[in-house]
């Protein structure tokens, strides 16, 4: 299929073990100014393919469970929590913390590594919109992007999530969601908990921050049941609308702060304006069929403009990292990536 007219769409295998666990072969620091400092990771072969892995939120953090998804003989992965959350510091602060600084960031671990370029960005939902952005921001340090649950930080998106769109699938989660602000608030759900998770009440933020973050976590999952199970950006478990204060208070404010601010990107900058600029890239998009965080439409107009990727639509997957189908197909790509950039090595005895 011609895919600068048609992205081209296949159906999952069965899956494929995750890697097995592995401990960070070195950890930084990294003081990237501005008063933030970042936690950053490596993991697999110090001198495998450089692969950057961007986590989803913004504010999710990264878990262990995300080193699963590479050969550690072929990669050398590299992962740090973004500014604010996770384990960098100044935890939940949102002073110099837009789109371009994390972008900036990319570069600074990328230069302090002695990284030339990175094989692969590898990111999901937030994640793949910080790489498509970093990736036409520096397309000289990309060599090939690997995306999951495609975001790219419109107001349709925005207003799907938090205008009722997901909310007529949810219902009664809807109802919890937005009954905790005033009805004559409630036409604008993102500046309402804008109030509340930054007035200066610890206890109101919490309150807050653990509705928002429960919002999100209840519908990651295909065989999302309400609130529980794993969380849609981290993979790390979470307790739905009991979500731990601090992790919650993070990725509540940093999210909001975002989108409140559009991403911070102008009208110019907007992702499927400057395709252009990365359409040489290869790329894979994996999108669960039913994500109702992160719905299919934008995965397919990306694919469309985007005549490098190539698209796997998830046909029984939502959201969440840790779905089978989305696992076994995000394996596959890196598997494939291995093959072709480090053959030798993928094949060869442990």
């Amino acid at each position: 299929m011609d895919k600068s007219s048609a992205p081209l769409i296949s159906r999952f295998a069965p899956h494929p073990a995750l890697y097995p666990g592995q401990e960070p072969y070195a950890t930084h620091a990294l003081d990237v100014g501005d008063g933030h400092r970042l936690y950053v990771e490596e993991c697999g072969n110090p001198d495998g393919l450089p692969v950057v892995v961007l986590h989803g939120g913004p504010g999710g953090g990264c878990s262990p469970a995300m080193r699963r998804y590479f050969d550690p003989r072929v990669f050398r992965v590299v992962l740090f929590d973004q500014r604010g959350c996770g384990r960098s510091r100044p935890h939940a602060s949102v002073e110099a913390n837009t789109t371009w600084h994390l972008v900036a960031d990319i570069e600074r671990i990328r230069r302090h590594l002695g990284i030339d370029a990175w094989a692969c960005v590898f990111g999901g939902s937030w994640g793949a919109t910080l790489a498509l952005v970093y990736a036409q921001a520096h397309p000289d340090r990309v060599r090939g992007l690997v995306l999951r649950g495609v975001f790219l930080m419109t107001r349709g998106e925005l207003d799907w999530f938090y205008g009722g769109g997901a909310g007529a699938f949810w219902p009664d989660l809807w109802d919890r969601f937005t009954t905790l602000v005033p009805e004559e608030e409630r036409h604008d759900l993102i500046a309402a908990y804008h109030r509340r998770l930054f007035s200066g009440d610890l206890r109101e933020e919490v309150r807050f921050a653990r509705a928002w973050a429960g919002w999100e976590n209840a519908l990651a999952s295909i065989d999302s049941e309400g609130p529980g199970g794993l969380h849609a950006v981290t993979g790390a478990p979470l307790g739905g609308f009991d979500a731990p204060a601090d992790y919650a208070r993070a990725f509540a404010r940093l999210e909001n702060h975002y989108f409140v601010n559009g991403g911070f990107l102008a009208p110019s900058q907007a992702i499927l304006s400057n395709m252009d600029r990365i359409a040489h890239i290869p790329g894979v998009i994996v999108q669960g069929r039913y994500d109702m965080i992160c719905p299919p439409s934008s995965a397919w107009a990306l694919a469309r403009a985007w005549p490098a990727a190539r698209l796997e639509m998830i046909a029984k997957a939502g959201h969440a990292l840790s779905e089978p189908g989305i696992t076994a197909a995000l394996v596959r790509a890196m598997d494939a990536l291995g093959d072709r950039l480090a053959p030798r090595r993928r094949h060869a005895t442990p």
